[in-house]
């Protein structure tokens, strides 16, 4: 824990950390401030549920999802309220800096910005708002490797859904900075503030949350996958759309993810290769599968007279131990299937 002095205080701190339905984001509401402050319309519409006839019937829904809490006359609306139905999110004080922004750049850098969207809605009011808008601004190919030969976009969208709503769920409530989707001419950066509870290394088979009840909703509303079914979907797709590998950057105070335009083989650098050969691996071992030559030769689209450069990546990848020998008594180099080095 040395090089995460905050990540060790958090966890040595005498105090927990409440969760959001414990955060109050705006006290002393009448029942009918409730019903204009949240979308209870958008609630039971996600949830497909029947809408009550009553307004009680909403108010006593509310408060046993923790939306809201009462006291002994008047209504809170918490900050799960808040974040996921919030008609307009600056209405909650410190929790509209938590809206989703998004930025699309002209180039590979930040130098100049074509458009830029803020998010004002709460994150399940706004969320096929939000990814139909990111879909309208990333560009389409007529042709991405050899895996799809129609008109399709840059990125699969149920990969970029699922990220973004990880970035959704995922983020650390206390510290500073708000999500983030930055659009640039070769990739499509998405952010969020606090540092994952697990190593990035095991985002496919790990689920970890540190906001459950956020995750939960929101899983119920269908805006998100069931636990640890989301981030091997996007792999999936990745490799479907001949995509270089996703990665995963753990910075100082935020994580990021990164999903990168098509490229040939021959553009990808080491740390690419070996980085789409881990998650191949990976891939294959939650789909029960093992990972071999010609599994490897597929993902990177290698013709079979070209085994050896399939058997160079694997060897780079072992060196690197992010790989291992299924059976290291077998010595059929052929054959050969491995997994990754958790497994």
């Amino acid at each position: 824990m040395g090089g995460f002095p905050e990540k060790e205080g958090k966890i040595w701190r005498k105090e927990a950390i409440e969760p959001l339905n414990k955060h109050i984001a705006k006290e002393n509401v009448s029942a009918s401030e409730v019903i204009e402050l949240l979308s209870s319309q958008a609630y039971y519409e996600l949830l497909k549920l029947p809408y009550p006839s009553t307004r009680e019937g909403v108010i006593e829904k509310f408060l046993t999802e923790g939306f809201i809490t009462i006291g002994q006359s008047q209504f809170s609306v918490t900050k799960l309220g808040a974040i996921l139905l919030a008609k307009n999110l600056e209405d909650f004080g410190e929790i509209g800096r938590k809206a989703v922004r998004v930025i699309v750049y002209k180039g590979k850098n930040k130098i100049e910005t074509i458009r830029e969207q803020h998010g004002k809605r709460g994150y399940a009011l706004g969320f096929e708002g939000l990814i139909d808008w990111i879909n309208s601004q990333l560009p389409a190919n007529e042709e991405i490797g050899k895996a799809l030969r129609q008109e399709s976009r840059m990125y699969p969208e149920i990969a970029v859904r699922e990220l973004v709503a990880n970035a959704l769920i995922h983020q650390d409530f206390e510290e500073k900075g708000f999500p983030m989707i930055e659009v640039f001419s070769d990739r499509i950066e998405i952010s969020n503030p606090g540092l994952p509870l697990i190593t990035p290394e095991r985002f496919i088979d790990e689920y970890i949350s540190r906001n459950e009840k956020l995750a939960d909703i929101m899983r119920r509303m269908g805006i998100c996958e069931e636990k640890g079914s989301g981030i091997d979907k996007v792999i999936f797709f990745n490799e479907i759309y001949q995509l270089p590998a996703v990665n995963f950057i753990v910075s100082e105070k935020r994580t990021r993810v990164t999903l990168y335009s098509y490229k040939e083989l021959n553009n990808l650098d080491k740390k690419d290769k070996v980085r789409a050969c881990y998650q191949h691996a990976c891939l294959k071992y939650v789909s029960n599968d093992k990972m071999t030559n010609q599994s490897l030769r597929e993902r990177f689209q290698i013709e079979e007279k070209n085994a050896a450069i399939a058997s160079r990546i694997l060897k780079e990848t072992l060196r690197e131990k992010l790989i291992k020998d299924d059976d290291p008594s077998s010595k059929s180099r052929k054959y050969k299937k491995y997994i990754p080095f958790w497994a």
